[in-house]
């Protein structure tokens, strides 16, 4: 049962309103998600934090609306590998609401044999270079991304070495700006 209006005459506003009401907002957005057939939801894993886990389609729409509801403030982006499991790669984002004191973990899993999720950049600035450092060690791309560069290993280096099936060896690596460490 869910915890917002869902006649079609509702409209976002009304929707992020009554999310922000409900008892728990996440859950509530995701009652009347569009994508909410991609979407499970796990309350309450560790501190007060929920886990979402949505569709790339949905992916994008779906942090939007969180936002929407209060979840105003990007703490994280990775990437992980999981060699044998489809799909091969999953995007985990922490994204922080401050007057509820919450947490959620939004997991998307991206499969190899086509690499692509939508920016968040646009909704957290601040996610920015995490996209990046993910398509640099991971090779996800982050389609809309205005500068999706790499930012660890030199812009000639093949391959993406935080990968499970990258050959390592003794290669030297120049990595950027390594001269102002010094």
């Amino acid at each position: 049962m869910s915890d917002l209006p869902t006649d079609t005459d509702t409209t976002a506003a009304d929707t992020v309103a009554a999310a922000l009401d409900a008892p728990n907002p996440v859950r509530a957005l995701l009652a009347v998600h569009p994508d909410a057939s991609h979407a499970t939801f796990t309350p309450r894993v560790g501190p007060p934090q929920d886990v979402v886990s949505v569709s790339v389609e949905g992916y994008h729409e779906l942090v939007a609306g969180l936002r929407g509801i209060g979840f105003d403030g990007f703490v994280d982006l990775c990437g992980v590998d999981y060699l044998r499991r489809r799909p091969r790669f999953e995007v985990v984002v922490i994204l922080l609401s401050h007057p509820r004191r919450r947490r959620v973990r939004v997991r998307v899993g991206v499969p190899a044999d086509a690499p692509h999720l939508a920016t968040i950049s646009d909704l957290y600035p601040g996610a920015n270079f995490y996209e990046r450092e993910t398509y640099d060690m991971f090779g996800i791309v982050f389609d809309g991304h205005p500068d999706l560069t790499r930012i660890l290993m030199p812009d000639d280096w093949e391959g993406h070495p935080l990968r499970k099936d990258y050959a390592v060896g003794s290669v030297p690596v120049q990595f950027k700006a390594a001269h102002r460490a010094t």
